[in-house]
């Protein structure tokens, strides 16, 4: 592992990521530091679909895609770590624990997703992650989450 941390563009997420408008949540992740910690940015905008509903005149980010964003980006950190671009890696939701909710995320902010991981190593299946979703340095969300990856069987890691 090298001691220069890396970063994920958009089209790198991409190659990572199965997620696509309207579900791809993290614009950018930022001090990948192996599969250990990583920042991810949302830029929060007003033309997302949820705002038409949630809630007219008063548009709020849903908590849950808040949770969401911090688990994509959880998984562009293992996925860049794994070098897993192009190789259709899966992740799916164990657990959500420890879930709270503590500012309003509104169109204009950005949303900076700070990640670690808490138990996981290369090869395996089951991870959990902490979580800290901020707004200009004042918490949104913080969770804690498990996920497991879904490796194709032709990966070895």
């Amino acid at each position: 592992m090298t001691s220069e941390l890396l970063s994920a563009d958009i089209h790198l997420i991409q190659r990572i990521l199965p997620h696509r408008y309207p579900f791809l949540l993290v614009d950018k992740v930022v001090d990948i530091d192996g599969y250990q910690t990583a920042r991810g940015i949302k830029n929060v905008t007003m033309n997302e679909p949820h705002f038409q509903g949630h809630f007219p005149g008063k548009p709020i980010m849903p908590g849950v895609t808040i949770v969401e964003a911090m688990a994509q980006t959880a998984a562009v950190m293992v996925g860049t770590a794994l070098n897993m671009a192009d190789r259709d890696m899966l992740v799916y939701f164990m657990a959500i624990d420890s879930c709270k909710f503590r500012r309003m995320v509104i169109p204009g902010d950005v949303l900076e997703l700070k990640l670690e991981t808490l138990r996981g190593k290369p090869g395996g299946k089951v991870w959990k992650f902490s979580g800290v979703a901020e707004v200009e340095g004042e918490m949104a969300c913080e969770a804690s989450f498990t996920a497991m990856m879904d490796l194709p069987k032709d990966v070895a890691v």
